[in-house]
């Protein structure tokens, strides 16, 4: 931490309570918004992308297993040499 910044604990207790209101989330998006009214585009996007595999691994996890399993590609590319 920078030396004019209080210890650690204050600085992580302000950043919490901010967090817990919510209040990280929104500030990210106004500054998102900003941003990309600034390159000339909509404050919100208008459109996402998902890829299959992370809908895959997304699938397999379930209440009871927070950790997915490893679909057979992601099986196949660590199992390379």
């Amino acid at each position: 931490m920078p030396a004019d910044f209080p210890d650690w604990g204050r600085v992580y207790a302000f950043f919490r309570r901010r967090r817990e209101h919510g209040l990280i989330t929104e500030f990210h998006d106004r500054l998102r918004g900003k941003v990309r009214e600034r390159e000339g585009r909509e404050a919100e996007p208008t459109a996402g992308i998902i890829d299959a595999q992370s809908v895959r691994a997304a699938a397999t996890a379930t209440a009871g297993n927070p950790r997915p399993t490893l679909t057979a590609s992601r099986r196949r590319e660590r199992c390379r040499p």
